[in-house]
């Protein structure tokens, strides 16, 4: 990995040490220089002009996308957020009173209240599959829950704090065994990891591109297996998912672009296109292995220190470190933090509400070193908490 280089596409990591890639990183100068220049395009042409004469790039996006998942182009949707792509994907199955959705403790709020929604409407059943002593998801626990009510396997494989990653093949091979529908929140691995569909075994699959991925806020990406993507409709359609080919008929799109509507930031939409191949470029076993070196350089150091307690999960943690300091409140650890120019963020206990009550949690500070960062980034913020005053 050019480290050197790396750091030259990235400016603003000189002078500051930037460890929030799980809320939103920093974007290398490619992307933004591919997305400033589409939009002096549209200054000059205006946006339709634009977008004709760049139509060969922005169909590429849909390659530089598919080949991040080792997926085909027919089966990814570019959508304005993963939280957009995840839910066209879930409302898109047809729900009926008694079915059952199987997720996860640390699942995310945004997925979690869909469910709640749906089992309001629809009488349908939530169950948590219980955790091995790690505290991740037991695939031999979700073996002995499939039965033929089964709907839905549904997961986060990277939850939005805990430091966890849960055995997102494992389930795979279980949902592909029982004929469940598979859908994985994978926000916190692209870009972190590689995300490989056809070795994780999904159906479906969201993510986004401002986290690790290190692509443009508004950008989202959903994955629709081939096989499953023409048994559904998405649970809205414009004339761009669904053409309108008779005078009481329309007809679905026969990719994945029918959970897609015509209106879009093509700018982003590049941005995206150039992260993911950026990433590609990189390497994603490079950037695995040099996220969780500096995770794990993080976490010891933090242990190290009696006010810190270290609130991660799993055998093998991810490049999300949550912690807390004892007798210095999350809001003012933020604050300075920043002003010592530390960039980390903070998760609140509704992000993950049955993990954290079941683990007692408030809210947690958060912090995410990428491949950009230096270990010297990582030893400030340890320096930081060493010295952190009781507020």
């Amino acid at each position: 990995m050019d480290l050197a280089r790396i750091r030259a596409d990235t400016p603003a990591a000189e002078g500051q040490a930037f460890l929030h890639s799980a809320g939103s990183s920093l974007m290398p100068s490619p992307v933004v220089e591919a997305m400033i220049e589409h939009l002096r395009l549209e200054q000059d042409l205006g946006g339709y002009a634009a977008a004709d004469r760049e139509q060969a790039r922005l169909d590429g996006v849909y390659d530089s996308v598919a080949a991040l998942l080792n997926a085909g182009r027919d089966e990814i949707a570019l959508v304005e957020n993963a939280t957009v792509g995840w839910q066209m994907a879930f409302y898109a199955l047809a729900w009926r009173p008694g079915d059952r959705i199987l997720t996860g403790r640390a699942e995310y709020a945004a997925n979690y209240v869909a469910y709640l929604q749906t089992a309001r409407r629809y009488g349908v059943v939530i169950d948590v599959i219980p955790d091995d002593a790690f505290g991740a998801i037991d695939p031999d626990a979700l073996r002995r829950m499939i039965d033929e009510r089964v709907k839905l396997i549904s997961i986060t494989w990277i939850p939005t704090n805990g430091g966890l990653t849960n055995p997102a093949a494992a389930i795979g091979e279980i949902a592909r065994e029982a004929g469940v529908p598979y859908l994985l929140d994978a926000c916190q691995a692209a870009g972190q990891m590689p995300v490989d569909v056809r070795a994780l075994g999904c159906d479906m699959l969201a993510g986004t591109g401002r986290k690790f991925l290190r692509g443009p806020r508004g950008t989202g990406f959903l994955y629709v297996r081939r096989d499953l993507l023409q048994r559904l409709e998405p649970p809205m359609i414009d004339h761009f998912a669904a053409p309108w080919t008779s005078t009481d008929g329309y007809t679905l799109r026969p990719d994945a672009r029918r959970f897609e509507t015509w209106e879009n930031n093509y700018a982003a939409r590049l941005g995206l296109g150039v992260a993911a191949d950026y990433a590609r470029a990189v390497g994603l076993e490079a950037i695995e292995a040099r996220c969780r070196a500096l995770a794990d350089r993080l976490r010891e150091g933090l242990r190290s220190l009696d006010r810190v307690s270290v609130l991660d999960l799993g055998r093998d943690p991810c490049a999300i470190v949550s912690f807390s300091i004892r007798g210095y409140p999350v809001a003012a650890s933020l604050a300075d933090a920043a002003a010592a120019k530390i960039v980390i963020g903070a998760s609140p206990p509704a992000s993950t509400r049955l993990d954290s009550d079941a683990r007692g949690l408030g809210y947690v500070l958060r912090a995410s070193p990428h491949y950009f960062n230096t270990e010297g980034d990582v030893d400030r913020l340890i320096e930081f908490c060493a010295a952190a005053r009781t507020k």
